[in-house]
């Protein structure tokens, strides 16, 4: 996706990705309260709440990823919309 950089997160069932967006709160509320992709959205984390330093994570998101990659991919194409659409986007 454009503007998105998640590393590998090796052996984890989650990744840290940043985002294009101003802010990681707002970003995943507006996923979970307005944006809907053929009637779904996804569920991530700001990042903002796994550091001790204010200020760090403001644009990004835990990705918590399952092993069933059909439904990765739908969460994957429906994120993709939803920055394509975010009235937040930075890039």
């Amino acid at each position: 996706m454009p503007g998105v950089f998640c590393p590998n997160p090796g052996g984890a069932f989650y990744a840290i990705a940043r985002l294009p967006i101003d802010d990681s709160d707002k970003f995943c509320q507006w996923l979970l309260e307005d944006f809907r992709h053929e009637d779904q959205t996804v569920m991530l984390a700001p990042a903002t709440g796994f550091y001790g330093t204010a200020g760090l994570g403001m644009k990004e998101v835990r990705l918590a990823y399952v092993l069933n990659l059909e439904a990765l991919d739908a969460a994957m194409d429906c994120l993709a919309r939803a920055l394509e659409q975010y009235p937040g986007r930075t890039a």
